[in-house]
């Protein structure tokens, strides 16, 4: 009878097994890439930096399983990584660190913003100069609208700029159906129920009104998926024609459909000045003044503005 008892004593130093084991497992990390080491910046940081993606994307491209340091796959988000010491790779292709470059671009219809397009059409990205670096569009317009989007390989301000905490304003210029009652503005600004939510313009005001139709000015702080067309259906009002005229302090000005130019120092300057001061107090208000007058009595043009009386108008 003791021999079982001897026998089960001896075989208790195997359970302790897990733990030995577990402690197996965790032991290639020190190995690996830096997870959650205090030495270098965060993965998906160093990615946008360098013009990968959006830092969002930059998530998703890790966890994906698409990004090696040191050639190790990595696909944890608190991966840490010091470019100094270690190789980055992005679908084989080792991280190079470009020159930072900023477009703004006047989008036509028909064109869509997607990095990739497995249906093969004309993408936003293919407007740019000839050997342009890999670059994105900074959020989205929709196939059917067209107007100014930024187009860069700085994934940090464009995250900054789409990321709804620092509300960056966008100005449009939509030319709906019928005429639009002042009840119907009342319910813009006082907000809508959306598949996802609550939604609501930070201003509209009636620009031009036509014989059939009306043109409005709306300035958006958010960023939905097509929150312009469906906010408007939600009010009874059909798009006709949709222009975005401003990101944040960034105007289309008088840029020709399908031109593209790029942003000056000042312009880039004021963007990442919004996106530092969460999108308020830095932002110059896009809504445009009736006496140019009343802007210089205040002193605060800012010098990216110098369009703004100039915007292309629909049906202008």
């Amino acid at each position: 009878m003791r021999s079982p008892k001897n026998h089960r004593a001896k075989s208790k130093p195997p359970l302790r097994g897990p733990s030995v084991r577990g402690k197996t497992k965790r032991a290639p990390k020190p190995a690996s890439p830096s997870v959650n080491s205090e030495a270098g910046e965060r993965l998906q940081k160093v990615l946008a930096q360098a013009g990968i993606a959006s830092r969002r994307e930059c998530e998703e491209l890790i966890r994906e399983g698409r990004v090696e340091i040191d050639r190790q796959v990595v696909t944890e988000l608190g991966t840490r990584v010091d470019l100094m010491e270690q190789e980055v790779r992005v679908d084989g292709e080792p991280l190079g660190r470009p020159k930072p470059i900023y477009f703004a671009v006047n989008k036509p219809t028909g064109i869509v913003c997607t990095a990739r397009d497995p249906a093969g059409r004309q993408r936003v990205t293919d407007l740019l100069p000839p050997n342009t670096s890999r670059t994105f569009c900074v959020g989205r317009l929709d196939m059917e609208s067209e107007g100014l989007i930024l187009v860069t390989n700085d994934g940090e301000l464009a995250n900054g700029l789409t990321h709804p905490r620092h509300g960056v304003e966008k100005v449009y210029h939509v030319q709906v159906a019928g005429h639009v009652a002042p009840e119907v503005i009342s319910k813009l600004q006082r907000g809508v129920h959306l598949a996802e939510g609550f939604a609501k313009v930070k201003h509209v005001r009636i620009k031009s009104p036509r014989k059939q139709s009306t043109i409005l000015e709306m300035i958006l702080d958010e960023g939905r998926n097509r929150e312009v067309r469906r906010l408007l259906a939600r009010v009874g009002h059909k798009v006709q024609r949709l222009k975005r005229v401003a990101v944040g302090p960034v105007r289309l000005g008088e840029l020709p459909t399908g031109a593209v130019r790029p942003l000056t120092k000042l312009e880039i300057q004021a963007l990442q000045k919004v996106v530092a001061g969460g999108g308020d107090k830095s932002r110059p208000e896009p809504r445009p003044h009736t006496s140019g007058e009343s802007k210089a009595k205040k002193g605060k043009p800012a010098p990216v503005r110098a369009p703004a009386d100039k915007r292309t108008v629909i049906g202008g």
